[in-house]
C-alpha cells in the first residue's frame, strides 16, 4: 500500500492510510439550460460523496466532460457551490460520437481514499445508467 503523507502525526512523523483512487460517473441532464446542468452536476457530485463516504477536502482534482450539445453553463462552477473551493477542477467536451447519449456531464475525480479499488462506487445515474449497466445506481 502507498502510503502519503496526511495532516495527522504519530511521534512526529506523518503519515496516512490514504491512498489516490479515481472514481467515474455520469448523469444526463433534463435541458441545455444552466438550471438543469446545475441540478444534475449537484445530484451526481452529491452521490459520489455520499456513496464513498468522501468530503471535498478529499478531492485532488475533478475533470468534467459534457456532450457537445451541453454548452448553457459549466459544470465546474456547481461543485464550487458545493465547496469544491480548494479543488482544481476543469471541463472539457466529450467526443460527438454519432448516437451517444446527449446532454451527459461525466466525472472523472481523484481522490484520497482508504478504500480499495474494489470499494470504490462509479455513480451512474438517470439516463447516463446505460453508459455502464454493470455498475450503475
Amino acid at each position: 500500500m502507498l502510503y502519503v503523507i496526511s495532516r495527522r502525526s504519530l511521534c512526529g512523523y506523518y503519515f496516512s492510510m490514504s491512498t489516490v483512487r479515481a472514481i467515474r460517473g455520469a448523469i444526463q441532464a433534463t435541458a441545455n439550460d444552466a438550471q438543469a446542468i446545475d441540478l444534475a452536476t449537484k445530484e451526481l457530485l452529491a452521490e459520489i460523496l455520499k456513496a464513498n463516504g468522501l468530503s471535498a477536502d478529499d478531492f485532488i482534482s475533478v475533470i468534467f466532460t459534457v456532450s457537445p450539445d451541453l454548452n448553457a453553463a459549466f459544470p465546474a462552477s456547481s461543485a464550487r457551490d458545493l465547496g469544491f473551493t480548494d479543488v482544481p477542477l476543469i471541463c472539457s467536451v466529450e467526443i460527438g460520437v454519432p448516437g451517444s447519449l446527449e446532454r451527459t456531464i461525466r466525472i472523472m475525480a481523484h481522490v484520497e481514499s482508504s478504500l480499495k479499488k474494489s470499494e470504490i462506487n462509479h455513480i451512474y445515474l438517470g439516463g447516463a445508467k446505460v453508459l455502464r449497466r454493470d455498475i450503475a445506481q
